[in-house]
Protein backbone atom coordinates (compact mmCIF):
# COMPACT_ATOMS: atom_id res chain seq x y z
CA UNK A 1 0.00 0.00 0.00
CA UNK A 2 1.32 3.22 -1.00
CA UNK A 3 0.62 6.01 1.65
CA UNK A 4 0.67 9.81 -0.04
CA UNK A 5 3.41 12.26 1.43
CA UNK A 6 3.38 15.62 1.51
CA UNK A 7 6.66 17.95 0.84
CA UNK A 8 7.03 18.71 4.37
CA UNK A 9 6.99 14.87 5.45
CA UNK A 10 9.17 14.50 2.72
CA UNK A 11 11.62 16.76 3.65
CA UNK A 12 11.67 15.28 7.76
CA UNK A 13 11.83 12.26 6.56
CA UNK A 14 14.94 12.63 4.05
CA UNK A 15 16.68 14.90 7.10
CA UNK A 16 15.97 12.05 9.44
CA UNK A 17 17.52 9.52 7.41
CA UNK A 18 20.45 11.53 6.14
CA UNK A 19 20.67 13.82 8.45
CA UNK A 20 22.16 17.90 8.11
CA UNK A 21 23.93 18.10 4.34
CA UNK A 22 25.45 21.25 5.02
CA UNK A 23 25.76 22.15 1.81
CA UNK A 24 26.89 24.29 -1.34
CA UNK A 25 30.22 21.87 -0.85
CA UNK A 26 32.48 25.15 -1.79
CA UNK A 27 34.92 26.71 0.65
CA UNK A 28 33.00 30.36 0.26
CA UNK A 29 29.95 32.33 -1.13
CA UNK A 30 32.15 33.06 -4.10
CA UNK A 31 33.72 29.53 -4.87
CA UNK A 32 29.86 28.81 -4.47
CA UNK A 33 28.47 31.05 -7.34
CA UNK A 34 31.57 30.01 -9.75
CA UNK A 35 30.91 26.48 -9.27
CA UNK A 36 27.09 26.80 -9.86
CA UNK A 37 28.26 27.21 -13.36
CA UNK A 38 31.02 24.62 -13.47
CA UNK A 39 28.58 22.17 -12.43
CA UNK A 40 26.40 22.32 -15.69
CA UNK A 41 26.62 19.15 -17.49
CA UNK A 42 29.38 17.48 -15.20
CA UNK A 43 29.59 16.19 -11.39
CA UNK A 44 31.55 17.83 -8.30
CA UNK A 45 34.80 15.86 -8.65
CA UNK A 46 35.26 17.75 -12.08
CA UNK A 47 34.34 21.21 -10.60
CA UNK A 48 36.73 20.69 -7.52
CA UNK A 49 39.48 19.77 -10.37
CA UNK A 50 38.20 22.98 -11.40
CA UNK A 51 38.02 24.83 -8.32
CA UNK A 52 41.11 24.08 -7.30
CA UNK A 53 42.86 25.50 -10.54
CA UNK A 54 41.60 28.21 -9.81
CA UNK A 55 42.89 28.84 -6.64
CA UNK A 56 41.17 28.79 -2.86
CA UNK A 57 41.26 32.70 -2.22
CA UNK A 58 40.82 34.00 -5.93
CA UNK A 59 39.02 36.98 -6.08
CA UNK A 60 36.01 38.16 -8.66
CA UNK A 61 38.16 41.17 -9.60
CA UNK A 62 40.88 38.93 -10.42
CA UNK A 63 38.96 36.70 -12.15
CA UNK A 64 37.48 39.55 -14.18
CA UNK A 65 40.75 41.02 -15.29
CA UNK A 66 42.10 37.18 -16.74
CA UNK A 67 42.32 36.38 -20.35
CA UNK A 68 39.44 34.40 -21.43
CA UNK A 69 41.81 31.47 -22.77
CA UNK A 70 43.28 31.35 -19.31
CA UNK A 71 40.33 31.16 -17.71
CA UNK A 72 39.49 28.38 -19.81
CA UNK A 73 42.16 26.49 -19.57
CA UNK A 74 42.46 26.82 -15.39
CA UNK A 75 38.59 25.00 -15.61
CA UNK A 76 39.32 22.63 -18.54
CA UNK A 77 38.30 19.23 -15.83
CA UNK A 78 34.98 20.55 -15.33
CA UNK A 79 34.25 19.97 -19.05
CA UNK A 80 32.59 22.72 -21.92
CA UNK A 81 35.33 24.96 -20.74
CA UNK A 82 35.61 27.28 -23.72
CA UNK A 83 31.62 27.82 -22.98
CA UNK A 84 31.86 27.98 -19.52
CA UNK A 85 34.86 30.77 -19.51
CA UNK A 86 32.16 32.84 -21.48
CA UNK A 87 29.07 32.62 -18.79
CA UNK A 88 31.55 33.10 -16.02
CA UNK A 89 33.30 36.27 -17.70
CA UNK A 90 29.59 37.36 -18.45
CA UNK A 91 28.43 36.65 -14.81
CA UNK A 92 31.44 38.64 -13.42
CA UNK A 93 30.69 41.65 -15.51
CA UNK A 94 26.98 41.65 -13.93
CA UNK A 95 28.56 40.88 -10.77
CA UNK A 96 30.79 44.31 -10.95
CA UNK A 97 27.17 46.00 -11.34
CA UNK A 98 27.44 45.61 -7.57
CA UNK A 99 30.97 46.23 -6.90
CA UNK A 100 32.07 41.78 -6.12
CA UNK A 101 29.79 42.20 -2.80
CA UNK A 102 27.21 39.71 -2.18
CA UNK A 103 25.87 41.58 0.57
CA UNK A 104 24.75 44.14 -1.94
CA UNK A 105 23.18 41.61 -4.15
CA UNK A 106 21.20 40.05 -0.95
CA UNK A 107 19.40 43.37 -0.54
CA UNK A 108 17.58 43.29 -4.07
CA UNK A 109 14.30 41.76 -4.27
CA UNK A 110 13.94 38.23 -4.61
CA UNK A 111 12.18 38.25 -8.05
CA UNK A 112 14.09 41.21 -9.55
CA UNK A 113 17.16 39.36 -8.89
CA UNK A 114 16.27 35.85 -10.17
CA UNK A 115 15.45 37.89 -13.59
CA UNK A 116 18.54 39.73 -13.66
CA UNK A 117 20.39 36.54 -13.09
CA UNK A 118 18.45 34.74 -16.03
CA UNK A 119 19.18 37.75 -18.09
CA UNK A 120 22.75 37.03 -17.82
CA UNK A 121 24.16 34.64 -20.87
CA UNK A 122 24.53 30.93 -19.65
CA UNK A 123 22.60 31.71 -16.69
CA UNK A 124 19.77 29.04 -16.65
CA UNK A 125 16.90 28.90 -14.00
CA UNK A 126 18.63 26.10 -12.05
CA UNK A 127 22.17 27.48 -11.99
CA UNK A 128 20.28 30.74 -10.81
CA UNK A 129 18.06 29.26 -8.37
CA UNK A 130 20.99 27.61 -6.81
CA UNK A 131 23.55 31.10 -6.66
CA UNK A 132 19.78 32.60 -5.00
CA UNK A 133 19.29 29.65 -2.57
CA UNK A 134 23.02 29.10 -1.11
CA UNK A 135 25.06 32.82 -1.70
CA UNK A 136 22.55 35.07 -1.77
CA UNK A 137 20.01 34.19 1.36
CA UNK A 138 16.60 33.83 -1.34
CA UNK A 139 14.52 30.40 -0.27
CA UNK A 140 12.86 28.41 -2.80
CA UNK A 141 13.12 25.07 -4.61
CA UNK A 142 15.45 24.18 -6.64
CA UNK A 143 13.65 21.54 -10.09
CA UNK A 144 16.06 19.77 -11.29
CA UNK A 145 16.44 16.14 -12.53
CA UNK A 146 16.81 14.79 -8.63
CA UNK A 147 13.70 16.25 -8.01
CA UNK A 148 11.78 15.68 -10.98
CA UNK A 149 12.80 11.87 -10.68
CA UNK A 150 12.28 11.83 -7.46
CA UNK A 151 8.76 13.48 -7.25
CA UNK A 152 7.45 11.44 -10.05
CA UNK A 153 8.12 8.67 -8.17
CA UNK A 154 6.04 9.47 -4.80
CA UNK A 155 3.05 10.06 -7.58
CA UNK A 156 3.71 13.71 -7.53
CA UNK A 157 1.44 15.76 -10.21
CA UNK A 158 4.37 17.77 -12.10
CA UNK A 159 3.81 20.50 -14.07
CA UNK A 160 5.07 20.51 -17.41
CA UNK A 161 7.68 23.53 -17.03
CA UNK A 162 10.27 24.31 -14.50
CA UNK A 163 9.28 27.37 -13.27
CA UNK A 164 5.52 25.79 -12.77
CA UNK A 165 6.80 22.60 -10.36
CA UNK A 166 9.39 25.05 -8.72
CA UNK A 167 6.37 27.67 -7.77
CA UNK A 168 4.51 24.43 -7.03
CA UNK A 169 6.55 22.87 -4.14
CA UNK A 170 7.01 26.15 -2.71
CA UNK A 171 3.64 26.87 -2.33
CA UNK A 172 3.36 23.57 -0.25
CA UNK A 173 7.20 24.21 2.40
CA UNK A 174 7.85 26.40 4.47
CA UNK A 175 9.34 29.85 3.15
CA UNK A 176 12.66 28.98 5.22
CA UNK A 177 16.16 29.78 3.92
CA UNK A 178 18.16 26.57 5.86
CA UNK A 179 15.23 24.31 5.16
CA UNK A 180 15.27 24.78 1.51
CA UNK A 181 19.36 24.16 1.30
CA UNK A 182 18.71 21.12 3.26
CA UNK A 183 16.33 19.92 1.14
CA UNK A 184 17.56 20.61 -2.13
CA UNK A 185 20.80 19.16 -0.66
CA UNK A 186 18.99 15.70 0.95
CA UNK A 187 17.10 15.29 -2.76
CA UNK A 188 20.17 15.07 -4.19
CA UNK A 189 21.92 12.95 -1.55
CA UNK A 190 18.53 10.62 -1.93
CA UNK A 191 19.19 10.41 -5.72
CA UNK A 192 22.27 9.20 -5.47
CA UNK A 193 22.14 6.87 -3.05
CA UNK A 194 18.66 5.24 -3.45
CA UNK A 195 16.49 6.73 -6.32
CA UNK A 196 19.13 6.37 -9.83
CA UNK A 197 17.96 6.44 -12.98
CA UNK A 198 17.39 2.45 -11.83
CA UNK A 199 15.91 2.95 -8.43
CA UNK A 200 17.43 0.86 -5.58
CA UNK A 201 13.96 0.14 -3.77
CA UNK A 202 15.02 -2.58 -1.50
CA UNK A 203 15.49 -0.51 1.28
CA UNK A 204 14.90 2.81 0.40
CA UNK A 205 13.64 4.75 3.36
CA UNK A 206 11.01 6.11 1.05
CA UNK A 207 9.76 2.43 0.08
CA UNK A 208 6.12 3.11 1.83
CA UNK A 209 5.49 6.20 -0.29
CA UNK A 210 6.84 5.24 -3.49
CA UNK A 211 4.82 4.28 -6.57
CA UNK A 212 7.16 3.19 -8.24
CA UNK A 213 9.27 0.95 -5.60
CA UNK A 214 5.79 -0.45 -4.94
CA UNK A 215 5.04 -0.85 -8.69
CA UNK A 216 8.63 -2.67 -8.57
CA UNK A 217 8.10 -5.02 -5.88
Amino acid sequence: MTEKISCTELYQKLFHYYGPQGWWPADSDFQMLISAILVQRTNWKNVALALGNLGKNVTAGELIQMEEAELAEKIRPSGFYRMKAKKIRAWLHWFQKYDFQIKEVQKVDQAVLRKELLAIHGIGEETADAMMLYAFDKPGFIADNYAIRLFHRIGFDIPKTYYAFKAKVEDLFPHDLEMHQEFHALIVEHGKQYCKKTPLCESCPLLSHCWTGNEIR
